[in-house]
């Protein structure tokens, strides 16, 4: 069941409320503001960077010849797991084009590579300390 307030119950808790000067209130909305600009700028930039990488990533999938779910299965048939990150790169070896897996098997993350326009499994090995 729902309480409802009354229209002078709201009011009168807006009333007990206590005065804040106005100049108070300037200095205390003035560096969120601030945070709230910033953040958008960010977020702008964040934007941006997505959609140049869409970009590069559309005109990488147009040079692929299978598709990245056949990609996976071969993926976690070699190596069996979660998929934790996939992309699709450029990277020496094979035709050059590869779809890139990390697949996490409990403590170990390993990194399987699959060619983009063979199918042929061209990496499978621990990721080190530093993974790409």
């Amino acid at each position: 069941m729902t309480k409802h307030l009354g229209y002078m119950t709201v009011l009168a808790l807006i009333i007990s409320l206590p005065a804040i000067p106005a100049g108070n209130v300037v200095r205390a909305a003035t560096p969120t503001i601030a945070k709230e600009k910033a953040q958008e700028k960010s977020d702008e930039k964040t934007e941006e960077k997505d959609e140049e990488k869409s970009e590069e990533q559309e005109e990488l999938a147009k040079r692929a010849k299978i598709y990245i779910e056949q990609a996976r299965e071969t993926a976690l048939k070699t190596s069996p797991g979660k998929i934790t990150d996939e992309e699709l790169e450029e990277e020496e070896g094979g035709s050059g084009l590869r779809y890139s897996f990390d697949i996490q098997q409990g403590d170990i993350t390993r990194e399987v590579g699959v060619d983009a326009v063979t199918g042929k499994l061209l990496e499978d090995s621990k990721e080190g300390k530093n993974p790409d």
